[in-house]
């Protein structure tokens, strides 16, 4: 489980094919070959570690339902470790298990991002959404497009600061809702 509370900006090492390297100089050391990791907001597996080098598979649906895709060599991203039972939690609860991605309509600090209009329904204002691995709070929502206020400390630590109009950003939309909302239906039928 993750919180959504970015540690760390990390680089892109190299992309090859279904296999990714990232740059993390301040906990690489720290972590062992099968620890989770949420790289902007996707849970993946460290498989390889080289020095400051972390390496991971990325499987085709991780491509189809991220951003990863698009990630080239000197991309930032956002690093998180997984929270243990009975740590503080700062954020919100996360998977790391995006749900689709988003394009940004308007730059932070008054973040907007247009979505897919059948995710509307998991989205409620004062809710919680990460967006690329960052828990945020939603300001207002519409049919297919909500907004968040992005703090100056965010916009520094983060990849928000830098997302421009257009940018595919990582969506995961809150766990609760979409578990209420298959009870419910269960529940209907």
């Amino acid at each position: 489980m993750f919180t959504g509370i970015v540690e760390h900006l990390g680089e892109v090492a190299f992309v090859d094919n279904n296999r990714i390297g990232l740059e993390w100089k301040e906990v690489a050391t720290g972590l062992n070959v099968g620890d989770s990791v949420a790289v902007n907001g996707v849970c993946l597996t460290v498989t390889t570690i080289y020095g400051p080098i972390i390496g991971m598979d990325v499987v085709d649906e991780t491509y189809e339902r991220s951003n990863l895709g698009v990630l080239t060599t000197g991309d930032k991203v956002n690093l998180e470790r997984p929270r243990a039972l009975g740590e503080r939690l700062d954020g919100h609860i996360v998977q790391g298990h995006v749900d689709t991605v988003g394009r940004v309509v308007s730059k932070a600090p008054d973040l907007w991002v247009s979505f897919p209009k059948e995710y509307g329904k998991y989205l409620v204002e004062k809710g919680s959404i990460t967006i690329d691995g960052v828990s945020l709070t939603l300001v207002e929502v519409q049919e297919d497009s909500f907004s968040v206020a992005v703090i100056p400390h965010t916009l520094r630590v983060t990849t928000l600061g830098v997302r421009g109009v257009g940018d595919m950003v990582n969506l995961e939309f809150d766990v609760v809702a979409k578990y209420v909302e298959k009870l419910v239906s269960f529940q209907a039928s």
